[in-house]
């Protein structure tokens, strides 16, 4: 009986430090790092680069999987502040590693005015840290960046609560505004 319960203790230790491994922190994209480049398809098949932004203020967000509780709640938050988003001279850009088919359901069950970017292979999402894979399954963290019209990242939010995120993301963007004034 003892060693059948090493033997348990041991393999939960390796689990367990193969998750930490996973998650542990990689290259961080601070804020003021160039932006990494991006071609993605969204829900319509239309592909979407970073360069379209050129010049003009981008919310990239990050999201695990479409029509979840917490996903859809954020995607809905941005969907009600699209306006406000827009006032302030930015566009939304939704990613994650879901395909197109399942991002225009997405959007069309949620009316979510937005492109949802279709993130495959997980590339992008690793490219901006937000990229978690347990080995058979791959996810994007919930993470958002707010990419200033230079390219570069203006602000990057690692804790989103999908609630609140998108009022936070608004405030954040009039801060940034204010002062590149």
């Amino acid at each position: 009986m003892t060693k059948l319960m090493l033997g348990g203790f041991a393999a939960l230790l390796v689990l367990a430090s193969a998750v930490l491994w996973m998650l542990r922190p990689g290259s961080q994209r601070v804020e003021g790092s160039v932006a990494p480049d991006f071609a993605l398809m969204d829900q319509h098949g239309k592909t979407h680069r970073l360069g379209d932004y050129a010049g003009r203020w981008l919310v990239l967000y990050f999201y695990p999987k479409d029509d979840t509780p917490g996903c859809t709640k954020e995607a809905c938050h941005f969907r009600d502040d699209i306006g406000v988003l827009g006032d302030l001279g930015a566009s939304v850009l939704g990613v994650s590693l879901d395909d197109s088919r399942s991002h225009a359901e997405f959007a069309k069950k949620y009316q979510l005015p937005f492109p949802l970017l279709s993130d495959p292979d997980g590339r992008t999402a690793a490219g901006y840290d937000s990229l978690l894979n347990l080995g058979v399954m791959k996810f994007a963290r919930r993470r958002t960046f707010i990419i200033g019209p230079d390219g570069r990242i203006a602000a990057r939010f690692d804790k989103v609560n999908p609630t609140s995120h998108a009022k936070e993301v608004a405030q954040t963007l009039r801060s940034l505004q204010r002062s590149n004034q």
